[in-house]
Formats: C-alpha cells, sequence, structure tokens
C-alpha cells in the first residue's frame, strides 16, 4: 500500500510556518540570548528558511507544471513571494509589511496550482512505496 503526499499542501504548510516562524519568533525569544543562543539576527538561518521554503514550493510547482496544466501563473505567484521574503531579509524595518504579500503570494501559487491540478484530473500526490 503506498503513502500519498500532497506536495501543495507541503509547501501551503511551509509557507505559513513560514510566516508564524517570522511573527511569533521575536514575540517567544526573546529570552534566547540569556542562553546564549541567537536565532532573531541570524542571517544564515533567515536564508536557510526561505531556501527550504523555496525548494519544496519548486518541486511542487514543477510537478504540477510538467505533469498536470503548463501553466506559468502558479511559478509567477510563487516568484513573486518569494522575491518579497528575501526583500524582507533586505530592508528589515519593513519586515512585516513584506511578510504580508510574501506570504499571500507564496500561498496563492501553491493554491492555484492545487486548483489547476484538480481541474486536470489530478491531486498533484506523489506515491511513496
Amino acid at each position: 500500500m503506498g503513502f500519498k503526499i500532497n506536495w501543495d499542501a507541503m509547501g501551503i504548510g511551509a509557507s505559513l510556518a513560514c510566516a508564524i516562524h517570522c511573527a511569533l519568533l521575536p514575540l517567544i525569544m526573546t529570552s534566547l540570548p540569556v542562553f546564549g543562543i541567537n536565532i532573531i539576527e541570524n542571517k544564515g538561518f533567515e536564508y536557510f528558511m526561505i531556501f527550504l521554503a523555496f525548494a519544496v514550493g519548486a518541486y511542487a510547482l514543477s510537478h504540477g507544471y510538467r505533469k498536470h496544466h503548463r501553466s506559468f501563473v502558479p511559478i509567477i505567484l510563487f516568484s513573486v513571494g518569494i522575491l518579497f521574503l528575501f526583500a524582507k531579509e533586505i530592508w528589515h524595518d519593513y519586515s512585516i509589511i513584506l511578510l504580508i504579500p510574501a506570504v499571500t503570494f507564496i500561498v496563492w501559487g501553491h493554491y492555484y496550482n492545487f486548483r489547476l491540478c484538480r481541474a486536470a484530473g489530478h491531486p498533484n500526490t506523489t506515491t511513496i512505496e
């Protein structure tokens, strides 16, 4: 019996986890410097999270594009969201203002890909055995 992974759902989950991370980490983790841990201003960690979201999302969208619908719209929406995430890292003063459209475009791209795959008769899942 195979196990199915819905890559769009995984991408949406990763995007939402990123949004929660960006919104709550400063509130919850402000006591970490007391213990000698500094994740909040760690550029490497932030870029790692963006590249992880990009890798999962790019795989999900490329799978949907190649196998199901051949539409560039989800890829464009997702790419705009990723660009907003990078902009958030460059211009920290506007991080919350840039985070909202970033997550919106990323989730919108995954949702649109999911809808196109469903319209083509495919749930955009991969069977793992």
